[in-house]
């Protein structure tokens, strides 16, 4: 394309020009369901328990509730965190979330150490709320003893979309 403007491009206006092009895509791909499963499972690759909780598949091992829990739970307006360094085992429960409707416990879906947990949901226990698979998490933990093998019985996202419909 023919610059026919009488300013000369310069790097800078091309680098924008090009990372305004790149961000078009990028939304454009986000947005495609055909490509939206494909994207979660190779970046946010996550595990899901039938209680409602999810770990990802990262070196960190993020934990939170799921979406459908945050829904079914209504306005959330406190988080009780984890300890850190608290030793867990699969099935433990490592905090509580309280909503107007009810009080639900957290459970862990693998043994392990926290090693974070999510402050602002201290003074934002909402977060859950709006991003309760994303700025919601819970805690992170890292795997002890035969963690990874307690993943094996996690369902998958498909998995999961099928047992919170039945």
């Amino acid at each position: 394309m023919a610059n026919t403007s009488s300013k000369p491009i310069t790097t800078t206006t091309a680098d924008q020009r090009l990372q305004k092009l790149c961000s078009r895509f990028v939304l454009e791909l986000t947005l495609n369901p055909h490509t939206q499963s494909l994207i979660h499972r190779t970046v946010f690759e996550k595990k899901y328990t039938k209680d409602h909780e999810w770990i990802e598949l990262n070196d960190d091992k993020t934990q939170g509730i799921t979406t459908y829990a945050a829904s079914a739970l209504g306005d959330v307006v406190y988080v009780e965190l984890p300890t850190l360094d608290l030793q867990v085992s699969a099935g433990d429960s490592i905090g509580a979330v309280e909503s107007v409707k009810s009080a639900s416990d957290i459970m862990t879906p693998v043994g392990g150490k926290i090693v974070a947990t999510n402050e602002v949901l201290e003074q934002k226990p909402a977060t859950i709320n709006k991003g309760p698979e994303g700025e919601g998490w819970i805690a992170r933990i890292e795997l002890e003893g035969k963690g990874e093998g307690e993943m094996e019985g996690l369902m998958g996202l498909e998995e999961y979309r099928k047992f919170v419909e039945e």
